[in-house]
């Protein structure tokens, strides 16, 4: 009769073995699952599907995410060395596509949506979220370009309406329009200067 080490003896190889192949089936089963997720099938067409993207440097911050909000958004942020969150590539909810860069505390310096399909629009800002320059082209054919103060105010507009007929207007700090300077259709040119006094000129006949 065998003694009771070399039962135990026995019994412990027959342990390891057991343990060996429980890893080993469980290696295997996890290559199963990954070859799964990787897989490519007729419904995804060969893609990788997610629904969120994270990617992170060496010292794990993180660099890139891709996916959705809670709006129901899409869109790829890129963040800087410390996981600020830097530049916006995304479309809203109701289809308009958007690029947008921001400083270092997420304000806004520079944005292009564009609008409805066919009216696309470009900001560019002072930290604060102070718009100083916009320009645009409108659904209905018009285009404007605005130059603001430092209040955000817009100051001096240039524009053409749907007829392609330019237009300058200067505007003072009270948002009073002060100088016009337009063409008509007819290639008809107008100029009106109001003064601080109240008085009018205006080309080609003056008004007091």
């Amino acid at each position: 009769m065998d003694s009771l080490e070399t039962r135990l003896e026995r019994l412990e190889r027959r342990c390891r073995r057991m343990q060996g192949l429980t890893f080993s089936a469980l290696a295997l089963a996890g290559l199963g699952l990954g070859a799964a997720a990787l897989r490519t099938s007729p419904e995804t067409g060969g893609e990788l599907v997610a629904s969120r993207l994270v990617l992170q440097d060496a010292r794990g911050q993180q660099r890139a995410f891709l996916g959705l909000d809670d709006s129901g958004s899409s869109g790829l942020v890129l963040h800087d060395g410390q996981g600020r969150p830097r530049a916006l590539l995304g479309v809203a909810e109701d289809g308009s596509p958007r690029l947008r860069f921001a400083t270092a505390e997420g304000e806004s310096l520079a944005e292009l949506t564009v609008y409805s399909d066919e009216a696309p629009r470009l900001t560019l800002s002072k930290p604060g979220g102070v718009d100083l320059f916009a320009v645009g082209l409108q659904v209905d054919g018009s285009s404007r370009l605005e130059l603001a103060d430092t209040d955000g105010r817009p100051r001096a507009i240039l524009g053409a309406d749907e007829n392609g007929s330019p237009g300058l207007l200067l505007v003072d700090r009270r948002g009073q329009p002060r100088v016009e300077l337009r063409v008509s259709p007819a290639d008809g040119a107008s100029l009106r200067v109001e003064g601080r006094d109240g008085e009018v000129f205006r080309a080609p006949a003056v008004v007091q």
